[in-house]
């Protein structure tokens, strides 16, 4: 049969279950957009930007079961999206990222757009291909499908060259799409090895990660057989429910809140699952104390031993090794006798936890909006199901501590990448494959000055979702910590931002919050509006960034003692000398 290699990608995402896909056509995908508009499983979103694009595709995969998908052009295309795409690949969330290429039949240079694109994205994707026959366009997408969701998930790149787009070839047939084989189990004497450890400690405790996605239900029973508390990363928060009394909060040591500070204390074993222990996870490496007796489980064994050694390393899918541990560990996991088994560790957690709060409501935030009292009234106005999205900088932390996440995929942020500019459209995404989901992003301004003008991609496609902008006229994070080293803040201020006119630009509807205003009212009618009028909110919020997170400053106090003394030395000099002369 004859078919040109537009109808074959179409058929191909289709088998594989892909829902939309994001980009902006050009000369080199045209074809590929022309198909998907008749297709009645694939809606193509129109972005703003194709940075804004691969965020959107990311959040899809972190959200849903379908995998995010983009249809680029080649060259500016494929470098306006390469932000998103690094995000994805070092945050193991899979994408496929389809992207037209130049004219491979004819022998003339310097064409439009020509460019050694796999040189590029090489270093940002678990693999690159380049389709050269009509009859690879189709296994080669289910191969790039199978490596993107495979082992540590990543992104996968795949050029479709415009003539082969464009033009009729032969193809022998067009297969369906048939599903690699379940998970394989883990070393039967790595278990064995690992639960002898568990049964000797006293005092175990959980580190989970985004790694350990869809195991909730086997780490729940297994943090309850052991009584351990758990704490997760940033990536990690919503993994183990965060109303589940054993849990934590993010991070442990110095960079934790109270809570994991004082469970994880006197922590004599760790369980660490799907967690790389990098350096945001981990509070900038030093403050995290990691006991010698560390089983690590994650399903990419190269991430083993890096920063911390492990007593005993597993490899595999998380549910499956976390599912054979409590197999071989039997009904009371050999921990009958532990001394924590009274309830007095769960009683612990909640008592430090409700301190921290207590601690934030009595802070003074002088008239502008106390964090604990926003996310306070944030739970409280949403539903359990409801997705969170945040962006990079102080309000992501403030979040992570004060906003109790319940289950997977209702928080989604940028970790190990961390780049700014992810929230606005990542909420979209997530809000595209979740319609009957309550979407709110949590956004410091900065961060919405990146890719505010998306917002006009959730206005034309009627989507209801709320953006709370985090506005203090800075970009606070740093310029705290310029203030703390520098004694001045350079090119850190954002004066002129006028969240009103981009409401207006972008077609949303605006609301203030400062502290004058009742929290969970405003939040009310944010939530009205855009259910009832299909469109975004943005919300003004006039937060107070005054008090830092437990996060900032365990981290700042960290990084602060890994200074040699000479360097510690002259940095406060420097301080003391322009606090003295202004």
């Amino acid at each position: 049969m004859r078919k040109s290699g537009a109808e074959l990608v179409r058929h191909a995402l289709e088998q594989l279950g892909v829902r939309f896909t994001f980009g902006i056509p050009g000369v080199h995908n045209t074809e590929i957009y022309d198909e998907l508009n008749s297709s009645q499983s694939i809606t193509p979103i129109l972005v703003t930007h194709e940075g804004g694009g691969a965020f959107m595709a990311d959040a899809v995969s972190r959200t849903s079961p379908s995998i995010g998908a983009m249809v680029i052009v080649p060259g500016a295309g494929a470098s306006h999206a390469a932000s998103g795409i690094a995000e994805a690949f070092l945050d193991g969330i899979p994408m496929l990222v389809i992207c037209g290429g130049i004219d491979r039949a004819t022998d003339k240079s310097y064409q439009l757009h020509e460019m050694d694109q796999h040189a590029f994205v090489s270093a940002l994707t678990k693999r690159t291909f380049l389709v050269e026959s009509y009859e690879t366009v189709i296994p080669t997408l289910y191969e790039a499908f199978d490596i993107a969701r495979g082992g540590e998930p990543g992104p996968v790149f795949v050029e479709i060259p415009v003539n082969i787009q464009r033009f009729k070839g032969e193809v022998a047939a067009m297969p369906a799409y048939q599903p690699p084989a379940a998970p394989a189990a883990p070393d039967p004497e790595a278990i064995r090895r690992a639960v002898a450890l568990l049964r000797q400690a006293a005092r175990p405790a959980l580190f989970v990660g985004w790694g350990a996605k869809g195991a909730a239900a086997e780490l729940i029973q297994l943090a309850e057989l052991m009584d351990a508390p758990v704490a997760t990363t940033l990536q990690g928060l919503g993994v183990f429910p965060g109303d589940h009394p054993l849990h934590t909060g993010l991070a442990f040591g110095a960079s934790a809140v109270p809570a994991g500070q004082n469970a994880f204390a006197d922590c004599d074993l760790m369980l660490a699952i799907g967690a790389k222990f990098s350096e945001l996870g981990t509070g900038f490496f030093f403050s995290a104390e990691v006991p010698e007796n560390l089983i690590h489980v994650d399903i990419n064994p190269d991430v083993f031993n890096k920063n911390y050694p492990a007593a005993e390393a597993i490899a595999g899918d998380a549910q499956v090794v976390t599912g054979a541990l409590l197999r071989a560990l039997g009904n009371d996991g050999g921990v009958a006798n532990r001394a924590r088994r009274d309830g007095t560790l769960q009683a612990a957690i909640a008592a430090d936890k409700a301190a921290y709060r207590q601690e934030w409501r009595r802070h003074d935030s002088k008239g502008r909006v106390n964090p604990e009292q926003f996310f306070s009234a944030l739970r409280g106005t949403m539903a359990a199901q409801s997705i969170f999205v945040v962006d990079d900088g102080n309000h992501t932390f403030l979040t992570a501590e004060l906003l109790p996440i319940h289950g997977q995929d209702h928080f989604i942020g940028p970790t190990d990448f961390n780049c700014m500019g992810y929230a606005v459209p990542a909420a979209i995404g997530a809000k595209l494959a979740n319609p009957g989901a309550d979407v709110a992003a949590i956004v410091g301004d900065g961060c919405f000055t990146m890719t505010c003008m998306e917002i006009l991609t959730a206005s034309r496609n009627n989507l209801g979702l709320v953006f709370y902008v985090f506005n203090d006229g800075e970009l606070s994070q740093i310029a705290q910590a310029q203030q703390l080293v520098y004694n001045r803040t350079p090119c850190t201020g954002l004066e002129g931002l006028n969240l009103a006119g981009v409401a207006l630009a972008t077609g949303a509807q605006y609301l203030t919050l400062d502290g004058a205003d009742d929290e969970a009212t405003v939040m009310a009618e944010a939530r009205r509006l855009a259910a009832e009028a299909g469109q975004p909110v943005i919300v003004d919020v006039a937060i107070d960034y005054s008090r830092k997170s437990a996060y900032t400053k365990g981290a700042a106090r960290t990084n602060a003692k890994r200074l040699p003394m000479r360097e510690t030395l002259r940095f406060i000099g420097r301080i003391v000398t322009r606090k003295v002369t202004g």
